[in-house]
């Protein structure tokens, strides 16, 4: 059964199954028109790390419940914040 509403979600894979399914021309009176970008992409940088760093990381951000990349994340952002004050 199709749905009747275009789902409220921020899933890419769950709003492409939806319309792999269905036709936008059934919900023209559901869609609105946006200026800004509904999507905002995030930059990537490599940083190469040796062995023994990378297990230093890994353990530090299990220790704290979160990824490795968060963990870096949460660094950069604490450190961009010292040089903004």
């Amino acid at each position: 059964m199709k749905s009747k509403n275009i789902p409220k979600t921020d899933s890419i894979q769950q709003l492409a199954d939806f319309w792999d399914t269905h036709d936008l021309t059934d919900f023209e009176d559901e869609l609105e028109e946006v200026d800004e970008p509904v999507f905002e992409l995030s930059a990537r940088l490599f940083v190469p790390l040796a062995p023994g760093e990378l297990e230093t990381l890994n353990t530090l951000a299990q220790s704290r419940r979160m990824s490795p990349e968060n963990l870096i994340r949460e660094w950069v952002v604490e450190r961009i914040g010292d040089f903004s004050n």
